[in-house]
């Protein structure tokens, strides 16, 4: 595991020197051409105060020792946001992650009272894998998706053609996927399961593929999302992601629009054409 994590620290720390400028960090550059795009070796290791050979080493998987202070510098020098922060101390630390007993997942039956107990919102339950958990009628209804069905929501993203036409914005989602399964691969690093999925992904989808290989990371936030569904039309609804203290990585989401809203309105009406019982969870 260790020599898997340093190469994925290798990666990881590249793609973020890639994705800078000299301009973006007030290197001065004398008007020299480049022939890459990004930040050279040289000038990461400038702004963290390292030397140009120790952060080679750090690149090419040679340190594993590195202090608080050198992650801290690297992480100012690369403009690191919290996630990918804490993404860099797991990938530098992989000793540090915790183990846990993985395996298939189960959600409480009081978590998915909270999910069933809204009305007026579309709720879902998901793992840490993405696979859907649960939820009430009416955040199936909004997936497109039967009571009964228990997919992989980055298998649905990537695989199921309808989700490029529920979700407007189906580029942004999907770049949000992939992030958020990166974060969970770090802090899970001895996951088969999730290692599968993301095999699997790759193999089969190109726009995984790609995504994959630029390094996103983040958690699943608040957002404001739209939806362009067959049976209500449009949809721009809040979103809403608690985690599960008592459950590492799964979240209950929640999608709500604002009141008075057309998209309140169109809501409603997808709750009124939802005749099913309310689905239980595994």
């Amino acid at each position: 595991m260790i020599g898997t994590m340093s190469s994925e620290l290798g990666d990881f720390l590249r793609s973020r020197r890639a994705a800078l400028t000299p301009a973006s960090t007030g290197i001065r550059t004398f008007g020299t051409a480049r022939r890459v795009p990004g930040l050279r070796r040289e000038e990461v290791a400038q702004l963290a105060g390292v030397s140009v050979n120790y952060y080679t080493r750090i690149e090419q998987g040679e340190s594993h020792q590195m202090s608080d202070s050198v992650l801290d510098a690297l992480a100012t020098a690369l403009r690191l946001d919290e996630a990918e922060r804490l993404h860099l101390v797991r990938l530098a630390r992989p000793a540090a992650v915790p183990r846990r007993v993985l395996g298939r997942e189960t959600v409480r039956d009081s978590v998915l009272a909270v999910a069933t107990s809204s009305t007026d919102q579309a709720v879902i339950v998901v793992g840490r894998r993405t696979d859907l958990l649960g939820g009430n009628r009416l955040g199936f209804a909004l997936l497109g998706l039967d009571p009964d069905e228990r997919p992989n929501m980055a298998r649905q993203m990537f695989l199921e053609p309808a989700m490029r036409d529920l979700i407007v914005d189906w580029e942004r989602e999907a770049h949000n996927t992939v992030a958020y399964l990166r974060n969970a691969s770090s802090d899970a690093t001895d996951d088969p399961l999730l290692a599968e999925l993301v095999g699997d992904l790759s193999i089969h989808s190109a726009e995984f593929a790609r995504i994959w290989a630029m390094h996103p990371v983040a958690e699943c936030l608040h957002a404001v999302r739209e939806w362009e569904h067959p049976l209500v039309g449009r949809l721009t609804l809040n979103e809403e992601s608690l985690r599960l203290p008592d459950d590492p990585g799964q979240r209950i989401i929640f999608n709500g629009a604002a009141p008075g809203s057309p998209s309140a309105e169109r809501l409603r009406l997808l709750a009124s054409l939802v005749t099913a019982p309310e689905p239980e969870g595994f």
